[in-house]
């Protein structure tokens, strides 16, 4: 299956200067084959949201809450927001 990527690009740069994450970085977590990915029911009222906890390319274990869709055989994930990972979560992980 293929990924395309999207993103608010004001929500982006609120990310980045909040949590020192760019949502092209946040992106390359879904290239982690030992990712967890758990739905998100407390901020599904209007869409599903995910969440999903993996290390980027750049070797930072992220939390990065997004939407599936898929459109003709095409994942389209819409990243919301992602942060570094807290200590409880790098436990869940296995760090």
């Amino acid at each position: 299956m293929n990924y395309n990527f999207e993103w608010d690009p004001d929500k982006a740069k609120i990310n980045k200067e909040k949590h020192g994450v760019s949502f092209e970085e946040a992106a390359t977590v879904f290239l982690d084959p030992h990712a967890r990915t758990i739905f998100d029911p407390d901020h599904s009222e209007i869409e599903n949201r995910w969440i999903t906890l993996g290390i980027s390319q750049n070797g930072k274990l992220l939390v990065t809450c997004h939407t599936f869709n898929n459109e003709n055989g095409t994942a389209i994930i819409r990243i919301i927001s992602s942060r570094k990972a807290a200590k409880t979560e790098k436990k869940q992980y296995g760090e």
